[in-house]
């Protein structure tokens, strides 16, 4: 930067924090803003992408993110208190529009607003999918994005605590560990057992059907996530510039050219270009939103808000999938569970909804604490001091026709964010079928022999209406917004099988944007993976 910034060699001098926060940036030397690569967004896929270029090339990088310095803040270290992100200054705090099913619920959608996005505060666990998933995206014209091909990928993200396998990589930059036992876990696995549900080693093995013990992105007892395990290692290096708190106003275009992009930080803005690439990693809610206001979009829409189109790309902000969970399903125990351990969960269930599906669509926990939205937390709270969850997700998703469309042309303006949420009659199904696993599960001899009662539903439920009441009650989403960039090659595709931006040159999307389906588990895996897919491609070149 100009000659009154602190240097990346004078910030390592500053240990306690050790990211680049200029507060008076001033681009005066006529190199000062000019970059080989730009990445926008510091979470996981653009932290894992700045890695693999600084350690790969001689490229000067600026890394720009909207958030803050996650130095030492207890919240986004330790697994426990995770949930305290939720809704905290380092959560986006985005909100879907009201869900018909749920009585027109607004259901949150939180996002991370700080370094290593939402990789800082999620719940960390560490899960692949389906084999299947990957397939598919291959199978849709994607060259080199089915399952045996991004095997190498996981496995290179991964220090698994057992050493290198087929299935898991040692000595990559990412701790991954099983989770740690606890009493509900241990008493969710003789259930599960019991009611005829296998065993299973590891739940990221290629097609997982069966319950095990979970899998977290944790070292020492702490969060790993992508700015502890990529970013901070490569900090100081003299080729990387990270800005934090500078949020993207616009990409500019010289022609159908991304030369740059224009940012706001501490009140005034700047610009600087970029002589490669600009990669865009700013999620699944704000890549969308960065693409619209700079004029990329449909343009139906831009001219609804007064932008002008550039580049008219129909798919852009479409596509939004996510999945779902019930949070409410309540018992107390007959004993103490505390010391509470890991992310609270310790194991994972996939099975099918229904025997004759492919793969399995859901995943169930057993939590150590409650969890329950507030429609049943106002009809059953306060909650005794020994009660737990089990907590049915449903991640392979039929409901379609999620989008987010700006509201206005400002940058900070309002998103309409529709995840049409539980809208096939296919998802209520499959959801039905998870209550009746979970209360069936509560009722075998090993959680009977701990439960001492049925908090919410206060009894086994028969009646499908009531069933379908308490649904409606406790259902969330599962936090994983994707899609909104899709990949391939179709009318609404928004990027190639390269991430690069149909009719765009010099522009890359690279985070869980592109999914052209969301994947059957946890997207924080798969999103790494992509940045590590797309490191390569960029590196190739």
């Amino acid at each position: 930067m100009a000659s009154n910034q602190k240097t990346n060699a004078d910030q390592g001098s500053q240990k306690s924090n050790p990211y680049n926060n200029y507060q008076d940036v001033k681009l005066q030397d006529p190199d000062a803003g000019h970059y080989d690569y730009i990445i926008v967004g510091a979470g996981s896929a653009g932290c894992v992408v700045t890695r693999r270029l600084i350690d790969g090339s001689d490229a000067k990088i600026l890394l720009v993110e909207a958030g803050g310095n996650n130095a030492g803040i207890a919240s986004l270290i330790n697994p426990l208190q995770w949930p305290e992100n939720k809704g905290s200054q380092y959560d986006y705090a985005y909100t879907y529009e009201p869900t018909p099913f749920a009585n027109d619920k607004i259901i949150p959608l939180p996002r991370g607003k700080v370094i290593g996005g939402s990789g800082s505060i999620n719940v960390m666990v560490w899960a692949r999918g389906n084999k299947y998933d990957y397939d598919k995206w291959a199978a849709a014209g994607n060259k080199g994005w089915d399952y045996k091909s991004v095997l190498p990928l996981f496995k290179k993200i991964e220090d698994w605590e057992d050493g290198e396998t087929d299935f898991h990589g040692a000595g990559g930059p990412l701790r991954v560990e099983r989770a740690p036992k606890h009493k509900i876990g241990e008493v969710m696995i003789a259930s599960a057992r019991s009611y005829g549900i296998p065993f299973i080693d590891d739940v990221n093995a290629p097609s997982p059907e069966g319950i095990g013990i979970g899998i977290m992105n944790v070292k020492d007892g702490k969060r790993n996530g992508p700015a502890t395990a990529y970013l901070e290692p490569v900090l100081y290096d003299k080729k990387l510039t990270v800005l934090t708190e500078a949020k993207v106003l616009k990409l500019n275009l010289e022609g159908k050219r991304c030369v740059g992009l224009s940012f706001i930080q501490n009140g005034k803005i700047y610009t600087v270009t970029a002589g490669k690439e600009v990669i865009l990693s700013a999620g699944a809610i704000d890549s969308p939103r960065i693409l619209m206001l700079s004029g990329i979009g449909d343009r139906a829409q831009l001219e609804k808000v007064g932008i002008e189109t550039l580049i008219d790309l129909p798919g852009v902000g479409k596509n939004l999938q996510d999945h779902l969970i019930l949070e409410g399903l309540i018992f107390e125990a007959n004993e103490p569970l505390t010391p509470y351990s890991g992310n609270y969960l310790g194991n994972t269930l996939f099975w099918k909804s229904n025997p004759a599906l492919q793969a399995a669509d859901l995943m169930v926990y057993a939590c150590q604490v409650p969890v329950a939205m507030p429609q049943i937390a106002e009809k059953y709270a306060p909650f005794p001091e020994n009660a737990f969850s089990i907590l049915p997700a449903l991640v392979n998703i039929k409901s379609k026709g999620g989008y987010i469309k700006l509201k206005n042309a400002a940058h900070d303006g309002p998103l309409e964010i529709e995840g049409k949420l539980a809208s096939d009659p296919q998802d209520i199904e499959a959801l039905v079928n998870a209550v009746k696993l979970c209360m069936d599960l509560a009722s075998q001899p090993a959680f009977k022999g701990l439960i001492k009662n049925w908090i919410a539903p206060a009894k086994y439920l028969t009646d499908r209406e009531e069933i379908l009441d308490f649904i409606k009650a406790a259902l969330d989403t599962y936090i994983h917004p994707v899609g909104t960039c899709k990949m391939g090659s179709g009318p609404e595709c928004v990027v190639n099988d390269q991430l690069l931006v149909h009719g765009v040159r010099g522009l890359r999307v690279v985070d869980a944007s592109i999914m052209p389906v969301i994947t059957s588990s946890n997207t924080q895996a798969p999103t790494f993976m992509i940045a590590e897919f797309a490191a390569n491609l960029i590196l190739a070149q």
